[in-house]
């Protein structure tokens, strides 16, 4: 069997389309991971089925409200918790929202994008 490895940018849009298609076609959730960068938010979703791995990356803003796949993966819920609590990004309709308190944490979204390296808005 041979690897594959496939990076795809996509529109916050596609997020739920891509999601339903990747369960469909039995892949598996391997991780969510949220990066702040200057003025914006990359979202990595990341997928595996046998010696396939599939990126997809979408850039977002701190407006941006995304929807919660964790309805399509149960797991994703841990993830989307996890941005919610430490990046402040707006997911709607997560299966089991902790509503920020996920992390015991000191102060709110400490890796919210444009804070200063005290964690200050």
């Amino acid at each position: 069997m041979e690897n594959s490895y496939k990076d795809e940018e996509l529109d916050l849009k596609e997020l739920l389309n891509m999601a339903y298609k990747m369960n469909e076609e039995k892949y598996r959730l391997v991780q969510i991971c949220c990066t702040a960068l200057k003025d914006i938010y990359n979202l990595n979703y990341s997928f595996s089925k046998g010696y396939e791995f599939v990126n997809y990356t979408i850039k977002i803003t701190k407006d941006d409200e995304i929807p919660s796949i964790s309805n399509i993966f149960k797991p994703a819920f841990l993830y989307e918790n996890e941005m919610k609590d430490l990046f402040g990004i707006k997911i709607k309709y997560i299966a089991i929202d902790y509503k920020g308190h996920f992390y015991d944490i000191k102060g709110k979204t400490p890796c919210e994008i444009n804070r200063d390296e005290e964690g200050e808005k």
